[in-house]
């Protein structure tokens, strides 16, 4: 029996990443309905939003969904009561502490994860008692680990030194990464840009087209001296790394970055001035389709890669 499907109680040890401005109630019940595990990222809605979102969820899948928490979150403690007002069951958290909340939510029955991108961070994640971990290669889209350590090494890393679930994230987009990360101890996988690039993800349809024709070196982890974040190259890129040229500070890079650069790009379409926010599995993306589908296909080619490991002898 899997531990991540017996976890969430799902079909398959897939999980949608809680992805700023793409992940709606939409994606989310979209992904429960096809068998994996969808999340509503509330790293950009406002709390009201959020309840909103979730209230849709609840009416559109019968299946289990959760919630991404980012611990950096303004209005953390309003949009904790909101999950517990709205009886949701399952929470990720990221970016943050997960001492915070973990033993909180876990007393009101509710299962934790919390996403870390170090061997560090997986060992803390676990004394706070959360239930698994989503241990993420700096090939992931959107904000990083600062040590850029790769999925492929990661992994067997944290499997080495923890007893408690782990859900690989970061260059996951096929079956048969799926089935490589599993190979080297992961319990399941938690997807994220091949996601953004689905019919139902809320980010703007320009955004998915620029996705789908990224090329192999088409984004760069950046911004570092704020928060690592793994971006498309455009204008807005470009001028970040005239700012590095010119003897970047924080306070210039702050003011290069403003606010709501990230809704500009991903959300309002800007792929201009705007913060286009993806992997590095972009090259390997080539269309917009159906969430169900991508889980289809990814399943598809998972057991097809665990037959053809089967003929392979050394």
């Amino acid at each position: 029996m899997n531990k991540i499907t017996t976890l969430f109680n799902i079909q398959y040890p897939i999980i949608q990443g809680g992805m700023i401005w793409a992940s709606g109630w939409k994606l989310a019940s979209a992904v429960s309905n096809a068998g994996g595990l969808g999340l509503i990222g509330s790293g950009s809605m406002y709390p009201d939003v959020l309840r909103e979102h979730i209230q849709k969820c609840k009416e559109a899948t019968q299946e289990p969904f959760g919630v991404n928490i980012p611990m950096l979150y303004p209005n953390l403690d309003e949009i904790i009561e909101i999950i517990l007002q709205e009886e949701v069951k399952i929470v990720f958290t990221s970016a943050g502490n997960p001492k915070k909340y973990t033993s909180y939510l876990k007393e009101k029955g509710i299962t934790v994860v919390h996403v870390v991108s170090s061997l560090k961070f997986a060992l803390k994640a676990q004394t706070a008692g959360v239930d698994a971990v989503v241990v993420e290669g700096f090939e992931a889209g959107g904000h990083n680990g600062r040590d850029e350590t790769t999925t492929l090494a990661l992994i067997p890393m944290v499997k080495e030194n923890i007893q408690i679930p782990i859900i690989a994230a970061g260059g996951i987009a096929t079956g048969n990464a799926m089935y490589a990360v599993m190979a080297l101890g992961a319990d399941g996988v938690q997807v994220g840009s091949r996601f953004v690039a689905s019919e139902e993800a809320s980010s703007h349809i320009d955004f998915k087209k620029m996705i789908v024709d990224a090329k192999e070196g088409d984004t760069h982890l950046t911004l570092k001296e704020l928060a690592p974040v793994r971006l498309l190259k455009n204008k807005f890129y470009d001028d970040v790394q005239e700012v590095y040229k010119n003897g970047a500070t924080v306070e210039k890079l702050k003011e290069l970055l403003g606010r709501a650069r990230a809704k500009r790009g991903m959300f309002e379409g800007d792929l201009v001035e705007g913060e286009l926010e993806i992997g590095q599995v972009s090259g390997l993306i080539h269309d917009i389709k159906p969430a169900k589908s991508i889980i289809e296909d990814m399943i598809k080619d998972f057991n097809e890669t665990n037959n053809n490991m089967k003929n392979i002898s050394l």
